[in-house]
């Protein structure tokens, strides 16, 4: 993994613990001499997760919307600050410099992105591993969610370890690298849907 999308909430929470948690992904990232692709504003989790990439010397490309840009949150300290023109172009442009998906604490905004990257993970647009890092048990909730889904069977039994879910970071990174690309549903038969 040359690079990771980190999705993370651009809101600063009352506990300082989010703040520090972003951090220190970035820097971990930097570490490790992964690339950080993140939604390039410098307020919340995303600017700590920038920061930090930054600090320990890694490289930072952030993608955000034009319309962010004029709201003067873009952080103008990363490597390479692409402009586009709306969130699709973002998520798209998340997914062609990237070789995987990290998504820390975050809100509606973080969730929309970690939701597209399962849904094109399963539909066959990429096939690079989807992380949740679930620390403090912020994503308990959600990951009960996900195994209900399929319990149900609105997920395919092929694609029900997209998602994958550690509480550090070494260890969901651990997990990223051993992901095994699932059968997409592009290459299924529809005896398998």
């Amino acid at each position: 993994m040359k690079r990771l999308a980190v999705y993370c909430g651009s809101a600063s929470p009352d506990d300082p613990r989010y703040i520090q948690l972003a951090y220190d992904v970035g820097a971990e990232l930097a570490q490790r001499d992964i690339g950080l692709v993140y939604g390039g504003g410098k307020l919340g989790l995303m600017g700590a997760v920038a920061k930090g990439a930054k600090d320990a010397g890694g490289e930072v490309i952030g993608i955000i919307p034009e319309h962010l840009v004029k709201a003067e949150v873009a952080n103008h300290d990363c490597d390479e600050l692409i402009t586009v023109s709306g969130m699709h172009e973002r998520k798209q442009k998340f997914t062609d410099l990237s070789d995987g998906f990290v998504t820390l604490p975050g809100g509606v905004g973080t969730m929309d992105e970690l939701w597209e990257a399962m849904s094109w993970s399963q539909l066959g647009y990429h096939s690079d591993p989807v992380g949740v890092l679930n620390a403090f048990g912020f994503y308990d909730d959600l990951l009960a969610f996900n195994a209900k889904m399929a319990a149900v069977g609105f997920v395919r039994p092929a694609h029900q370890n997209i998602l994958i879910a550690a509480t550090s970071i070494h260890e969901l990174l651990a997990k990223m690298a051993a992901y095994q690309p699932h059968t997409p549903i592009f290459r299924m038969k529809a005896e398998e849907l």
